[in-house]
C-alpha cells in the first residue's frame, strides 16, 4: 500500500474547556474519498481546518507529502477585498493565476465571473466558492458542507465530478445520499477520538450503533469489577500487605480509568406541541398563477393537501419554491386562480434564513418570548433550562446572545422554538441545513409521529425519501407538477429529468410503491420502519386488490368471443393492461413480502 499523502499524528487541542481531541489520528491516501461523520461540536470542521494546515494543534505532528496540493472548502467564505466572482476565483489560482481556469469553473457552475459578491444569493456564494476550490484541481479536496444553499441539479452534478475526480476528497455533509454516493471509507469523530470505518457512509450508522453498544458493556462489566473490589475493601483488608497494597492501587486504577471515560453524548429530545386538529381539507389550491413583471413564477397549478398529507417541494435556485409557498400558506396572494384554506388551521413556519431570530435576543428569552422562564411543550410545562437540555445547550448559554451560536445551534434554537408553539400544519423551509445526522433522524421520527400536516422545502434527497407522502416539482417556465411519493419515486416518474448528465442516484434507501427495489439497501440492518415504509405496508395490499380487479375486468374482455377480428385495437389495449397489471401486482407484492420481512426482523 502506498503511504499516505497527507497524515494527522497525536494531535491533542482544546479551546479552554474540555479537550476537542486527544491523540486524533487522520490519514489520507491518494484519490480516496473520505466522510467526517460525527455530532454538532464534535470537531469536524476543526479536524478539517487542522488538515488544510490553517490551524495548529496543541500537540502532534500534520504531514504532507511535498509537492501536494490542498483546496479547502470553508462554510463562510470570505468575499472582502474582491470585486467580482472571477476575482475571488482567481485569487485561489495563486501562484498562477490562470484566468481561463477560473473562467471555466465558474461557466460550470452556472456563473459568468462578473457578479458582485455583495449582491449574491447563498446559492451563488456557495458555487463561486466550490468554482475557486476546484479550479485548480488539487492533489486533495477539503469541503466542509458544499451541498448547503445548492439545488438538487447542482449537487447532482457536483456528485458526478467528486466520483470522477483523481483527486483525494473529504468531505463534511448532512446530506446521507451525497455521502453514500460518493465516500468510500468514514472516519467517525467521537469524543476527542477519530475512528475509521474502510466503508461508504451507508454503513456507519449501524457500524456506530455496535460500537457504542460494545463500550456500554464494557462499561458495565468494568462497574460490577469495581463494585467487586470496593466490596472486598470494605471487609477489611488482611492477609499478605504486599499482595493487599497491589490489589488496592489496582482499584485506584479501576476507578481512574471509569472517571476518565466519556459517555456518547446524549441525544436530542423533540416532542412537536400539537394542537387540536384541522379541517380535512388543509389547502385547496385551483389554477393559480403568479408572475413578477414578465416573469411567471406559478403558471396554472392545481393541488389539494389534506390532513396528515407530508408534502414536499423541490426545484432549482430561483424557481418560485418560496413564492409557491406563500402562495399554498395564505401568505401572498395569487394572480389568478384561489387558495382555499382550510378550517381551525394553526400554522408554524420555520424558515431558513433564521430571519425572524434576532442576534441580540438571548436563547433564553428566543425559547420563552421574554414571558417567564418556562415554556410548554406538548402541553406540558417545562423550565426553560430544562428544555435547553433537551436541544443539547448547556444552562450556561440561557444567557447567551444569538449572534454568538453556530449555523448548527440556530438550527435547533428554530427547531426548539417551533416545537413550543402549539400546530397542526408545520412549514418547514431548508430544516436540514446545518444540522448534524443525529438530529435529522430524530426531526424524521418526530414527523413521522406528527398528526398534522407537513410542507417542506429541501433539497436533501435522503430526508425528503424518508418524510415525504408527495412531491410539488418545479418543471419549468412556471410549471409545477405534482407526484406521489418520495424524491426516487418522483424521479422514476419523470424518467429522471433532474438529473445532470455526470450525476446518478445510486442504491436509494427507501423505496415506496411502484418504485425499483434496491437489494442490497435492503440488507443493511435497520432499527426501526420510517414513515413511508409504514405507509406502504398499508397502502400495498389495497393497491395490490385494485389492480386485481383489473386484471379480472381484462380477462374477462380478452374471453369476448372473436374480440381479437371484431376490434383488434381493443383486443390490444386489453392484453397490453392485462401484461401491465399483472407485472405491478409481482413488483407491489415482492415490496410487500420485503417490508414484513423488515418489520419482522425489527419486532
Amino acid at each position: 500500500m502506498p503511504p499516505p499523502i497527507l497524515t494527522l499524528n497525536n494531535i491533542d487541542l482544546t479551546f479552554g474547556g474540555p479537550p476537542l481531541f486527544v491523540g486524533a489520528e487522520l490519514s489520507i491516501l491518494a484519490g480516496e474519498k473520505v466522510c467526517l461523520a460525527g455530532r454538532n461540536g464534535s470537531g469536524k470542521s476543526t479536524l478539517m481546518r487542522l488538515a488544510a494546515g490553517l490551524m495548529e494543534p496543541d500537540k502532534g505532528v500534520r504531514f504532507l507529502q511535498p509537492g501536494q496540493t490542498i483546496s479547502y472548502l470553508s462554510q463562510e467564505p470570505d468575499f472582502s477585498n474582491f470585486q467580482t466572482t472571477l476575482d475571488y476565483v482567481v485569487d485561489g489560482l495563486a501562484p498562477t493565476g490562470d484566468l481561463r481556469a477560473g473562467q471555466r469553473a465558474l461557466q460550470r457552475l452556472g456563473l459568468s465571473g462578473e457578479e458582485e459578491p455583495r449582491y449574491l444569493s447563498g446559492g451563488e456564494i456557495r458555487r463561486a466558492a466550490l468554482a475557486r476550490t476546484l479550479a485548480p484541481m488539487p492533489d486533495i479536496l477539503l469541503l466542509d458542507e458544499p451541498t448547503n444553499h445548492l439545488d438538487l441539479k447542482v449537487i447532482e452534478w457536483l456528485e458526478g465530478e467528486l466520483r470522477e475526480t483523481s483527486s483525494a476528497v473529504v468531505l463534511i455533509s448532512h446530506d446521507r445520499r451525497f455521502l453514500e454516493n460518493i465516500s468510500k471509507a468514514t472516519i467517525w469523530i467521537d469524543r476527542g477520538q477519530c475512528r475509521r470505518l474502510e466503508k461508504s457512509f451507508g454503513y456507519f450508522e449501524t457500524w456506530r450503533d455496535q460500537q457504542i453498544e460494545q463500550e456500554e458493556t464494557l462499561r458495565h462489566k468494568l462497574d460490577r469489577k469495581i463494585v467487586r473490589e470496593t466490596r472486598w475493601l470494605n471487609r477489611g483488608v488482611t492477609a499478605r500487605r504486599k499482595r493487599n497494597m497491589g490489589r488496592m492501587r489496582a482499584l485506584l486504577k479501576l476507578r481512574e480509568e471509569r472517571k476518565n471515560q466519556r459517555r456518547s453524548e446524549e441525544t436530542i429530545q423533540m416532542v412537536a406541541g400539537e394542537n387540536r386538529h384541522s379541517g380535512k381539507r388543509v389547502i385547496e389550491a385551483n389554477n393559480i398563477t403568479k408572475a413578477f413583471g414578465e416573469h411567471v413564477i406559478v403558471s396554472d397549478f392545481s393541488i389539494q393537501i389534506q390532513r396528515g398529507d407530508r408534502v414536499g417541494i423541490v426545484g432549482p435556485n430561483g424557481a418560485g419554491k418560496t413564492t409557491i409557498l406563500s402562495l399554498l400558506t395564505g401568505a401572498d396572494k395569487p394572480d389568478k386562480g384561489i387558495v382555499t384554506l382550510g378550517t381551525n388551521l394553526d400554522l408554524v413556519f420555520l424558515d431558513q434564513k433564521r430571519d425572524s431570530l434576532s442576534g441580540n435576543t438571548c436563547l433564553a428569552d428566543v425559547l420563552t418570548g421574554k414571558s417567564g422562564d418556562s415554556v410548554i411543550v406538548g402541553g406540558q410545562q417545562k423550565h426553560v433550562i430544562s428544555y435547553m437540555k433537551d436541544f443539547l445547550f448547556l444552562p450556561e448559554q440561557a444567557r447567551t446572545p444569538v449572534s454568538a451560536l453556530s449555523g448548527g445551534e440556530r438550527g435547533r434554537l428554530m427547531l426548539a422554538r417551533a416545537f413550543t408553539l402549539a400546530s397542526n400544519v408545520l412549514v418547514l423551509d431548508e430544516p436540514t441545513n446545518d444540522l448534524d445526522l443525529e438530529t435529522l433522524d430524530l426531526l424524521q421520527e418526530l414527523l413521522a409521529d406528527y398528526s398534522g400536516t407537513v410542507i417542506i422545502v429541501s433539497h436533501d434527497r435522503d430526508f425528503l425519501d424518508r418524510v415525504v407522502t408527495s412531491m410539488i416539482v418545479a418543471e419549468g417556465s412556471g410549471k409545477w407538477v405534482n407526484y406521489a411519493g418520495g424524491y426516487s419515486d418522483m424521479l422514476t416518474q419523470r424518467g429522471n429529468k433532474l438529473k445532470a448528465p455526470l450525476a446518478k442516484v445510486t442504491r436509494p434507501k427507501i423505496q415506496t410503491v411502484g418504485a425499483k427495489i434496491d437489494h442490497e439497501a435492503a440488507k443493511r440492518p435497520k432499527n426501526k420502519l420510517s414513515y413511508k415504509e409504514k405507509h406502504a405496508l398499508e397502502l400495498l395490499p389495497v393497491e395490490i386488490e385494485k389492480l386485481q380487479v383489473d386484471i379480472a375486468k381484462h380477462h374477462v374482455t380478452l374471453q369476448e368471443p372473436d374480440l381479437f377480428n371484431r376490434d383488434p385495437l381493443r383486443f390490444e389495449t386489453a392484453a397490453k393492461g392485462l401484461e401491465v397489471a399483472k407485472a405491478r401486482v409481482a413488483e407491489m407484492e415482492e415490496r410487500w413480502l420485503e417490508l414484513e420481512i423488515q418489520r419482522d426482523q425489527i419486532e
